[in-house]
């Protein structure tokens, strides 16, 4: 089961893995178990899992460490994307970094960390509201540096149908914005996506994991599905994306090996027409 992440980047299967969680509590700091981290990553790629999802700020370094110690030198057809527009300061917040000389400065660390001279592709994480005049110089930017051949494909994450749009005519590899069964907001960039063949990556695939707020997993008719196909309910609410529509890529994270497994398995759950009514109306 694959798709592209664009027309001119190489085909990679639809269930990648996404590294957030191997870093420590609040994605700073080294791994609760630096020798399972190790593990989840090597098994992913005995897996078949051929698109790793990352940042530098993801620690920060510690993602990108952990996954050139665990892979490098990287087998030939890994899809490595990565993402720029933000840093962490020492308590751990999240801080723009937009501005075009930042997100050089985001793409140059990760290649450093990642001990690579060219990435996959790399989003371009939008924080706060900014002005079209800006996106346009971020954009160019990106441009830039996939001219150089610093990246290959140029992504957009917690965009905008608008901003999306206005970045059509520079050649998107893909989107990745928050989207689950339970959180459904975001379904005019899905279809834009959808029909302009861009790869779409949703983030918080199984719903917020803030406490109190809508979890796929707690969901009656997920639940029910789950039981009578013989599957996890983590595995149904994957199955329900990858069946959404075609150009959907899945990047679940984790830092288990069993759980990994189990993401990845969620790949030959099949949902019938009556599956996924049922999951549409619960």
């Amino acid at each position: 089961m694959t798709t592209s992440l664009s027309s001119d980047l190489t085909s990679v299967h639809r269930i990648g893995y996404g590294t957030m969680q191997l870093p420590g509590p609040g994605v700073m700091g080294p791994p609760r178990d630096h020798d399972e981290a190790v593990r989840v990553l090597r098994r992913a790629v005995e897996l078949g899992v051929d698109h790793l999802d990352t940042a530098q700020f993801y620690g920060p370094d510690v993602a990108n460490e952990l996954i050139a110690e665990a892979l490098h030198p990287y087998p030939e057809g890994l899809a490595i994307v990565s993402k720029v527009g933000a840093v962490r300061d020492g308590s751990g917040a999240w801080l723009p970094a937009q501005q075009p000389a930042d997100l050089r400065a985001g793409v140059e660390a990760n290649l450093r960390t990642l001990r690579t001279d060219r990435l996959t592709a790399v989003n371009l994480r939008l924080m706060g509201g900014g002005t079209d005049d800006l996106l346009e110089d971020q954009l160019a930017e990106m441009v830039a540096m996939r001219d150089e051949g610093l990246i290959a494909g140029i992504g957009l994450s917690n965009a905008t149908a608008d901003q999306v749009r206005t970045a059509l005519p520079v050649g998107l590899a893909c989107v990745q914005n928050a989207y689950s069964l339970v959180d459904r907001s975001d379904e005019a960039v899905l279809d834009l996506c959808t029909s302009e063949g861009i790869a779409y990556v949703p983030f918080f695939p199984l719903g917020s994991a803030i406490p109190g707020m809508a979890k796929v997993t707690e969901q009656p008719a997920v639940r029910a599905v789950a039981a009578r196909l013989g599957a996890t309910p983590s595995q149904v609410g994957l199955a329900w994306l990858l069946a959404r529509a075609e150009n959907v890529l899945l990047i679940p994270g984790t830092s288990s090996v069993a759980h990994l497994e189990e993401n990845v398995a969620a790949g030959d759950v099949t949902l019938s027409a009556d599956d996924l009514a049922t999951l549409e109306q619960g």
